[in-house]
């Protein structure tokens, strides 16, 4: 899709769409969907693109052959990027890992701390003539004992394409489950595509790697970019995975694809760590394409997550040191009209423990949505960067560059150079996939039905409402899957289906449907993929419900600008960790906010004499006569997130210790979580 411009609102100037839905792709208008009156025949047809072995036996031992043959495009022979899926893929890399000098002199490091420690507990006699020898026929078998548990973590660890006939089997087997689930199949932006496929062919020439990374809602995430890149011919990237998933049978089948087991923490493990960023560093010199998940582990919450810098340390130290000379970063949203796991969210985030992965709960679960038909998957991505072009900027602004940047982890002052640049490229990515994310019809319906007064909505009103949101997201440089040939109330009738009736009601019997939210919790998943674009907006917003609940006129609910700066700066601050805001300060983004609320008559703004500063904030009179729909839109919004914080600070005050206590009370984390949750 083309960048944030007046020409994103117009679907004739948007670059098409193409969807994947087994072995066909169709080109269609950006964000495109099927009008109701063809959609049954047509999708039947694209999911008969895999024949069924019960009613077309011959034609489905056909197709299946042709994947195990490899004809044509299955055969991912003319990948762009390096060649991966030989058989001794597995085997050179973790030579290439095991005698990086890194980990070698890593453990050559342990080895004699470990002699060093022995020499002083006595076990070694340090008066003995001998002891020199002896320590070092200790370090020796040290060495290659540390060696031994190194080549079993390195098994463990790094992914095994060896086969290109279990990748096409793989894709096969896997698209056909994907597209029983998801029947509208993946949509990308040919354009975006085509920009990948040119950098990844310069970077393929250069030897370099494209680290992809991207959103994370589910674990469908894993797969979805798998098999983009594989049906577009280039070069499937390693995937950083936490070792949970590492069960018996899926397990392998992911490592075999391409899939890296990473334990959930390394603790003070020197070894581990020191082998991962080998493993890291092996892969980007050889410009393999590499992916992990930016947010670590999948967002609850429907919006993104703060930014982990676990893997990201890791990449950045291998550009840093020189052992990587450059990487390309692409950034990529991932956004589902329905994702599978959100009822298992919604148990988690009421206080239920995570239930650890296993075969079982897999087999079962992935048989229960084959016959869901959950919309589509849309994935977008963001123009690559040079991540040794972003370090050089980085550098650049600073008066100067500690010594030992590249080696020193000791330093402090190298410790939050350090720090700085992998929190500025974190949040570089968050946003750049925020500008690149397209919101669902089902994300519109959500965010309306928990942004309204009252307990229901007609359709018609429920469709003036999904129109004026539509127009409100791009006119805020959002994008919107586009609604093409067919009307509002379609797509509407389309999102209603895919959400389904357990998550949003219907009473009939009236003058039109009226239209309820069923499951609140579940459908604020969707609706936390549109508040980014509305952030500023709705802390304004809530800033002057101080004044606005007082009721009356402008006289009682006017607010000055120091009340109104001073509010959004403490909830900015609150809410810092939870949201990604814009790097021009806070008096730039509140200014700017309030300009395009004056703009679109939801605020009156007043003026000092010589019409240079804004004096008072109030609501305009146009959104009073509205009856302050607009204005409640951007409050509730927000609310939800200030009455958790709201929640937090009463359930921390009820654990407060007695006046007078002088010492320092810790509070385990998980009794002030009960605290909460009673």
């Amino acid at each position: 899709m083309p960048p944030k411009d007046e020409a994103a609102d117009a679907s004739s100037n948007s670059a098409p769409d193409l969807q994947i839905l087994g072995d066909e792709i169709t080109l269609q208008p950006s964000g495109y969907v099927e009008p109701e009156g063809t959609r049954e025949g047509k999708e039947q047809a694209l999911m008969n693109q895999f024949a069924s072995f019960r009613s077309e036996p011959l034609q489905f031992l056909r197709e299946v052959s042709m994947y195990v043959s490899g004809h044509g495009w299955r055969a991912y022979d003319n990948v762009i990027g390096q060649p991966v899926f030989y058989s001794g893929f597995s085997e050179n890399i973790k030579s290439m890992v095991l005698s990086a000098p890194l980990l070698q002199r890593r453990i050559m490091q342990l080895a004699q701390d470990r002699v060093g420690v022995e020499v002083e507990e006595g076990l070694i006699n340090k008066d003995d003539p001998d002891c020199a020898m002896k320590c070092a026929q200790r370090r020796n078998v040290l060495e290659a004992g540390l060696q031994q548990v190194a080549e079993k973590m390195t098994d463990d660890m790094i992914c095994k394409m060896e086969s290109k006939t279990f990748i096409r089997g793989a894709y096969y087997a896997v698209t056909q489950l994907l597209t029983r689930a998801y029947h509208q199949g993946i949509h990308v932006s040919s354009e975006e595509v085509l920009r990948l496929r040119k950098v990844a062919d310069a970077a393929a020439k250069k030897k370099q790697s494209i680290i992809f990374l991207p959103s994370h809602r589910s674990h469908v995430d894993y797969v979805s970019l798998q098999l983009i890149c594989y049906r577009l011919g280039l070069t499937l990237p390693v995937v950083v995975a936490g070792d949970n998933l590492n069960f018996p049978l899926v397990g392998s089948f992911l490592q075999h694809a391409g899939a890296m087991w990473i334990r959930r923490s390394f603790g003070d493990d020197a070894l581990y760590s020191t082998l991962v960023q080998s493993y890291i560093d092996t892969l980007l010199q050889g410009g393999y394409n590499f992916e992990c998940f930016i947010e670590g582990g999948r967002s609850r919450t429907g919006k993104l997550l703060p930014p982990k810098f676990g893997i990201l340390s890791f990449i950045l130290d291998s550009i840093l040191s020189g052992r990587v000379d450059d990487a390309i970063v692409c950034p990529v949203s991932t956004q589902y009209d329905k994702v599978i796991e959100t009822e298992g969210y919604v148990t988690e985030l009421l206080g239920m423990p995570k239930k650890k992965e296993n075969l079982a709960d897999f087999l079962s679960g992935g048989s229960s949505v084959l016959s869901l038909k959950l919309g589509r998957v849309d994935v977008r991505f963001h123009e690559p960067w040079s991540l040794r072009r972003f370090v050089d900027e980085q550098l650049s602004r600073l008066s100067s560059i500690p010594p030992g940047l590249d080696t020193d982890h000791s330093n402090p002052e190298v410790r939050a150079v350090r720090e700085k640049i992998l929190r500025t490229m974190g949040y570089k990515v968050l946003g750049d996939i925020n500008a690149v994310s397209v919101v669902m019809p089902t994300a519109l319906i959500g965010t309306v039905l928990l942004t309204l007064r009252g307990r229901g909505v007609g359709l018609q009103e429920l469709i003036r409402r999904v129109e004026w949101l539509t127009a409100r997201i791009r006119a805020k440089g959002g994008r919107v899957a586009h609604f093409g040939n067919v009307t509002t109330s379609e797509i509407v009738d389309r999102g209603l289906e895919v959400l389904g009736k357990d998550l949003v009601g219907i009473i009939n019997g009236l003058a039109e449907p009226t239209f309820y939210a069923v499951d609140r919790f579940q459908l604020s998943f969707y609706r936390n993929m549109t508040i980014h674009l509305f952030i500023y907006e709705a802390l304004v917003s809530a800033a002057m419900y101080t004044k606005v609940k007082r009721g009356g006129g402008p006289s009682t609910q006017d607010m000055t600008y120091g009340e109104l700066k001073d509010q959004v700066f403490f909830l900015s601050s609150l809410f810092r960790g939870e949201f990604i805001f814009d790097s021009a300060g806070l008096v730039t983004n509140l200014d700017k906010t309030l300009r395009g609320l004056e703009a679109d008559n939801v605020v009156r703004l007043d003026w000092d004499e010589q019409g240079k500063n804004i004096t008072t904030v109030g609501l305009a009179a146009e959104e009073r006569r509205a009856g302050r729909e607009n204005y409640d839109f951007y409050c509730f919004l927000i609310w939800p997130f200030i009455e958790a914080s709201w929640l937090a600070a009463v359930s921390l005050m009820g654990l407060s210790p007695p006046l007078g206590t002088n010492d320092d009370i810790w509070i385990e984390v998980n009794k002030a979580q009960d605290s909460a949750q009673l």
